[in-house]
């Protein structure tokens, strides 16, 4: 299994629509994040960024640049950013392999 962060088909055609619509340049990125709270304990944060950051893990999948600093990285490693657009719910989804218990709504996590 591979430790950098990905992302799908489906969630890049999302990311560039949006980058699109907000008239962003070729330097702005998919910045990844981990923040204290939820119910789970963990929450995900997923933000559009141009200003890289001191110690910032970079990769690029399908051509788009995911950036995530350190101290997220250690619970992102391995994560697949996906987009769903279905009857059950719309908006991006985190598929993490390193989340031991995840909340219903699929927005926090614990390890």
């Amino acid at each position: 299994m591979s430790a950098d962060i990905t992302i799908t088909d489906r969630a890049l055609g999302k990311v560039k629509q949006l980058m699109s619509q907000e008239n962003m340049g070729p330097d702005y990125f998919v910045r990844v994040s981990v923040k204290g709270g939820g119910c789970s304990g963990l929450s995900y944060d997923l933000d559009f960024d141009n200003e890289p950051k001191d110690g910032d893990q970079e990769f690029i999948t399908n051509s788009i640049k995911v950036v995530c600093d350190l101290k997220s990285y250690l619970y992102l490693a391995g994560t697949e950013l996906d987009f769903t657009d279905g009857l059950n719910g719309k908006g991006f989804n985190f598929i993490n392999p390193n989340a031991k218990r995840t909340c219903g709504c699929g927005e926090s996590f614990a390890v």
